[in-house]
């Protein structure tokens, strides 16, 4: 395979199972993978970040896919990755990390968790409106988020939401594809060698040709 052949792998096995059946191909010498923790399977690497387009505008929630208990480094590395996807769509990213928590209203370790990545990740100064941790209708909606805490970086709706865990994120991606109807493109893997991508199951002819065209426009950005 060479950067310039697009490719989409369509297999019945969940991502999770795939994944490492695919990856040594998709790798180069620059891109190589390292064996990460069990249920972390190269973290930055392929975490797929899905997109959701709604009638209000475009979505990502990542990791809906792969990582199953993200570490605070691990949720990091995704956010980077992920900020890096959005702008590739040509979207200027508005992150939010959520949580059960609103800015510090919960001690549990997965709150704890989240709020660290956020402090972290704000401290890179990264360019992007980024807050963090709150509750999924803090991300959406800045009334809300004004009225709990008026202090926060994030202006407008969050187009990017990052999850705390795999449940809370492939459960959010499938109740807003069902109860919205929406427009799904994904898993977008991010960050492998080559210009190719893995559908779901579930997948229908227009996700297939929505990937393809993206597969396409890797290779020739790549190229």
């Amino acid at each position: 395979m060479t950067p310039a052949e697009p490719a989409v792998c369509a297999l019945k096995p969940e991502p999770a199972w795939l994944l490492p059946q695919v990856m040594p191909v998709l790798c180069t010498p620059e891109r190589s993978i390292t064996p990460a923790e069990p249920g972390n399977m190269a973290v930055a690497l392929s975490e797929p970040a899905p997109v959701l387009l709604l009638p209000k505008g475009p979505l990502f929630l990542s990791d809906a896919f792969i990582g199953i208990e993200p570490t605070v480094d691990h949720i990091i590395e995704t956010t980077l990755a992920s900020i890096k996807q959005v702008q590739k769509f040509g979207i200027t990213p508005k992150v939010a990390l959520l949580s059960h928590s609103n800015f510090g209203t919960s001690k549990a370790p997965s709150a704890r968790k989240m709020r660290e990545a956020t402090t972290q990740l704000r401290n890179m100064q990264l360019g992007v409106e980024l807050d963090g941790e709150m509750h999924a209708d803090a991300a959406l909606d800045a009334s809300i988020r004004a009225a709990i805490y008026p202090m926060s970086d994030l202006t407008g709706q969050a187009n990017l939401l990052i999850m705390p865990n795999l449940d809370a994120a492939n459960i959010a991606l499938e109740l807003v594809k069902s109860i919205d109807d929406a427009l799904f493109i994904g898993p977008v893997l991010q960050g492998v060698g080559y210009p190719a991508h893995i559908v779901t199951p579930a997948v229908s002819a227009r996700g297939i040709f929505n990937m393809s065209a993206l597969a396409v426009i890797d290779a020739m950005q790549s190229s």
